[in-house]
């Protein structure tokens, strides 16, 4: 499978204890088989001025479902996606006991409805009468560096022409 991730950098090879805290997904190494998702990733406001790549890999896939690693799939907004992303913002490790998770994004199209929730200013069946509405993006995180060293190969990277840059 082919996949992107998003950077100010070329990223050949990719470190999974290095990402940000309280994600999506935990802290890890993220990549979408999405080319426009990767872009929007790279050209968000913090790059501005900053190189914007898309670094393209091959994600071995089948061989990730034949292994031992432990893989949390979710395939739509339901009720499992919305609490693991809750508890994953509130900076529960929940994400620890799997190496590679994949699913929705929690991006600007679902965020007000997941801050809503969190906030807990509506409560779970309407935040998900909202999600039901939205068609998910599609990320992977891969958290085992194992994973990452053995199933990903970096193949490319694209400079994406951005007119904020100077």
């Amino acid at each position: 499978m082919k996949v992107y991730h998003g950077s100010t950098m070329i990223i050949s090879t990719p470190l999974v204890g290095v990402g940000r805290r309280n994600l999506d997904f935990g802290k890890g190494f993220y990549v979408t088989d999405i080319m426009e998702q990767a872009v929007s990733w790279a050209s968000r406001p913090a790059n501005v001025g900053k190189p914007q790549i898309v670094n393209v890999y091959n994600f071995d896939i089948d061989q990730l479902h034949q292994s031992q690693f432990n893989l949390k799939k979710f395939d739509a907004y339901d009720a499992d996606w919305l609490e693991f992303i809750a508890a994953c913002r509130a900076g529960n490790e929940v994400w620890k006991e799997f190496d590679v998770i994949e699913g929705g994004i929690a991006n600007d199209r679902v965020f007000n409805t997941i801050e809503l929730y969190l906030q807990g200013l509506i409560p779970q069946n309407e935040a998900l009468q909202r999600l039901k509405l939205e068609k998910p993006n599609n990320q992977i995180c891969i958290l085992n560096q194992v994973v990452a060293d053995t199933l990903l190969q970096f193949t490319d990277c694209i400079l994406i022409e951005n007119h904020g840059n100077k």
